[in-house]
């Protein structure tokens, strides 16, 4: 049972609804995460936007974009998130295959840039929160860092970082906030390691 009520599309607020509907149009059906944030009026007129410009393109690369995605949502257990980022995924050409590669943590078949990005993704989701400042500033480890600074121009960097941080938040907001899945199971062996 979720955490909250899901406002019914009638009592969304004025200022979310033409987001909401949308939405809706988009994916053919309202999202539990999107009427779980209209209990909080003006919140998804904010929210969405800002989705839109992280997971659209951008300067980083689209496969390592929805790769590392889905990698947090597996990171965090999260399955409503796992569905969604796999809907999404495949919907960009990650292949199914891929997924199970992923899911059971078997990289070599991935390139270069998109094995250091799951890498750097493992240790944003995973290192930084049980790293002190006193063991590490950025709870990242510097030499980590260096290759990151090396393969990424600026830009894509910083909405990796961002992207990532992003999933990080919505994982923990969608776990917690335990929705039903509204976008169908994530494929089999993405679903059995979540």
């Amino acid at each position: 049972m979720a955490l909250v009520p899901l406002v019914p599309k009638a009592r969304v607020d004025a200022a979310d609804l033409p987001l909401i509907e949308a939405g809706e149009e988009s994916f053919g059906t309202l999202l539990n995460t999107w009427l779980a944030i209209a209990n909080c009026p003006g919140m998804f007129s904010t929210y969405l936007p800002f989705i839109r410009s992280v997971t659209g393109p951008g300067a980083l690369d689209g496969r390592v974009k929805e790769l590392t995605a889905v990698y947090v949502s597996l990171l965090n257990h999260c399955r409503y998130s796992a569905s969604h980022r796999c809907y999404s995924a495949l919907r960009k050409g990650i292949t199914e295959a891929d997924l199970e590669r992923l899911a059971a943590g078997d990289f070599a078949s991935f390139s270069g840039i998109e094995q250091l990005a799951l890498r750097f993704t493992r240790a944003l989701t995973l290192d930084i929160p049980v790293t002190g400042r006193d063991a590490g500033v950025t709870g990242v480890d510097p030499e980590l860092l260096a290759q990151v600074r090396d393969a990424f121009e600026p830009p894509a960097l910083v909405e990796f970082v961002m992207s990532v941080s992003l999933w990080n938040a919505l994982t923990r907001f969608h776990r917690v906030m335990d929705l039903d899945l509204d976008l169908g199971e994530p494929p089999a062996a993405v679903d059995a390691a979540v």
